[in-house]
């Protein structure tokens, strides 16, 4: 048995256990209370190479994100219940349509408990210099 998702963060290790009927909204109550519990949260695919690359960019920038790995079968659940839960606000445009219809492609960063973007959003802020100043402002970085 594998289970759907796990918490990567130093010393943490969340698992949603697969025999829970209520799963599917348990889980995704945990997934939310990590977004707004903390300032960066990166959450995808298990094994997603393009989550290595972002957890990667923002732990040289300083900030230590959150990363939450969700298994392939689960990612539309969760990212339909995101995506229409108010978490996120349309930044770096994912998926198509509008509110509950939205499905949010994995990899996706939460800053400050709202959507930020996926790798494309994260890598043009970091180019434009606009990453850091946005990380202190939600208190991912003490500098």
């Amino acid at each position: 048995m594998t289970s759907p998702a796990v918490l990567h963060q130093p010393r943490v290790k969340v698992e949603a256990k697969e025999e829970s009927v209520a799963e599917p909204r348990v889980f995704t109550d945990i997934i939310r209370t990590v977004i707004l519990e903390n300032a960066v949260v990166v959450l995808g695919r298990r094994g997603c190479c393009m989550c290595h690359v972002i957890r990667t960019l923002l732990n040289c920038n300083g900030a230590n994100p959150v990363v939450f790995e969700v298994d392939e079968g689960d990612e539309v659940g969760v990212s339909k219940a995101l995506a229409g839960g108010g978490y996120w606000d349309g930044g770096g445009k994912k998926g198509e349509g509008e509110g509950e219809g939205v499905l949010l492609q994995l990899p996706v960063v939460f800053v400050g408990g709202k959507g930020f973007g996926g790798l494309e959003e994260v890598m043009s802020f970091h180019i434009k210099g606009e990453l850091v100043p946005i990380l202190k402002e939600v208190g991912a970085l003490w500098l």
